[in-house]
Formats: structure tokens, sequence, C-alpha cells
């Protein structure tokens, strides 16, 4: 990791930023830190079962989590996946860490490493027999490629000959056979997720905060699926005669415009993201 003992940690661009860092650092055992995965921990592949956490990431988790309340993970992925991409089971310091998957309808904790899943919405099984003749009608949509999610199935554009447009083109079919069996869709960085309603990281990151009584949280995030994750910090913020002050962290996010225009604190990447989790680790 490219992270310097001496260097001073970035300082948020906005008022309530300063105060959530500053809060955290005041009573780091009242605080949870909760991160993304895809863009935030590890880097944006074209393949996203070659995804792995960013090197030292392990390492820079393992530091913190002992210092603060919690560790979330928080992610679009099965939460088995994303432990196993991120290389989280049986690394010592990670009592403190858990994995929300599939937006939180999963969880695993490094205490107890099992996964605690729901029975899958019967839509995400008729969405996944009728998605490739939906696709296969279209031959400007060639280079698009399927994700097995467990609890949703993803279409990616990203190895399309015009990415872009293939994701707006999919966008209305996709929706309407989506509503068609009772689930929405999740637009990210050239990727359409299909899955159950009442599913974000707002909702999970905000349950999660209350779960565990924080007094402060941090929030870092990359794509559109994080704006909920922001949406429930900014509401935090104002809960109760204080609320509960937050730090919003933008994972190099140029793709997604919407994302670094409310955060607090941008970094440029996963690589920097890993960095600040462990320059924070050595201050608290």
């Amino acid at each position: 990791m490219g992270s310097n003992p001496e260097q001073p940690l970035p300082i948020p661009t906005t008022q309530a930023g300063r105060e959530g860092l500053a809060a955290l650092l005041a009573r780091p055992d009242r605080a949870v830190v909760a991160l993304d995965f895809d863009g935030t921990l590890a880097d944006i592949v074209p393949d996203p079962d070659q995804a792995r956490a960013h090197p030292g990431a392990v390492e820079a988790i393992a530091a913190l989590a002992p210092k603060v309340a919690s560790v979330a993970v928080i992610t679009g992925r099965p939460a088995g996946v994303a432990v196993r991409y991120g290389g989280f089971a049986g690394v010592p310091g990670l009592d403190h860490l858990v994995v929300l998957g599939h937006y939180g309808a999963e969880r695993w904790d490094a205490v107890s490493s099992t996964v605690h899943a729901p029975a899958p919405h019967p839509g995400v099984a008729a969405v996944r027999a009728e998605l490739p003749g939906v696709l296969d009608r279209f031959d400007s949509w060639h280079g698009t490629w399927i994700e097995e999610k467990g609890q949703a199935v993803a279409v990616h554009t990203r190895r399309a000959a015009d990415p872009q447009a293939a994701f707006e083109a999919l966008r209305g079919p996709l929706g309407r056979l989506a509503a068609r069996h009772g689930l929405i869709v999740e637009p990210g960085r050239l990727v359409l997720e299909l899955r159950p309603p009442g599913m974000d990281k707002g909702v999970a990151l905000a349950e999660y905060v209350r779960e565990t009584d924080a007094e402060s949280v941090l929030y870092a995030g990359d794509d559109l699926g994080d704006l909920a994750a922001y949406a429930a910090v900014e509401k935090l913020r104002t809960e109760g005669p204080d609320g509960i002050p937050g730090l919003l962290v933008c994972s190099g996010s140029a793709e997604v415009p919407e994302l670094a225009e409310r955060a607090d604190l941008l970094v440029p990447g996963p690589g920097a993201v890993v960095d600040f989790l462990a320059d924070l680790a050595r201050r608290l």
C-alpha cells in the first residue's frame, strides 16, 4: 500500500463531511465503516467473475476493524461471492467485519463464517429463463452477457461494440421484463440488474447503523447503486436532536458524476480507498 504514516488524512470538502470524520476519529468504537465492493474495494474489470479485492485491502480492513464498532461491506453480489473474491474468510482481525450481500438480503459475519439468506424471489427464476430469448432478438446487442447472482440476474454491456448504446437500448425492454415478474431494474456502470424490490444499500446501511447503535458512519462507493446509501447517510445526519454524523467517500467515479457531486471526499479509485482505510487505522 502507498499510505504514509506521516501524511495527514485528506480533508473532506464539506462541513458535514468534516463533522463526520471528526466524530469517527473521536469515538471510533461507536463508528460503522461501510464499503461497497466492486469499484471501491476491487477494481472494475471486464469480467466480474475475475474481480478481486485490491492488494492491501484485507490488510487495511484487518487493521481498522478492531478499532471501530464494525466494518460492513455492502454489495449487490451474493454475500458468499463477495467473501470469496474479497479474501475475507479466516483472516485474523476481522471479527468486526460483516458482508451484507444482495443489498442486505444476505448476511455473512466473520465470527460465524455463515451466510444467512432468504428464499429466492420467484420472479428471478422466471426472468432468468426468459432473458436469453429477449437478448437474442437484437443483433445490435451482441457482446452483452448475463451474470447469475442467485437472488438477482444482471446484464452487462461493457463488452458490446457500443457499450453505452447497448445499455440505453436495453433499459426499456429489461424494465418491462422485470415488471412482468415483480422485479425492478437497478442500473449501474454498464450493467442492468434485475432484482426484487425493497432491497437497496440505503435500507441495508440504515438498518445496520441502528442495529449497532452507531454514533457515526462512513460510506464509500462508486456507482449508481450507492446513491441509496448516500441518501441514507444524509438522512441519518438529520435524525434526532443532533443526527448521526457521516462521511461520504466517492471512489473515482468519473463514470458516475451523480455520486461525485454528493460526496464529501473524492479519492481516485480502489487503491486510494485502501490507502485511506490504512491511514485511518493508523490514526485510531
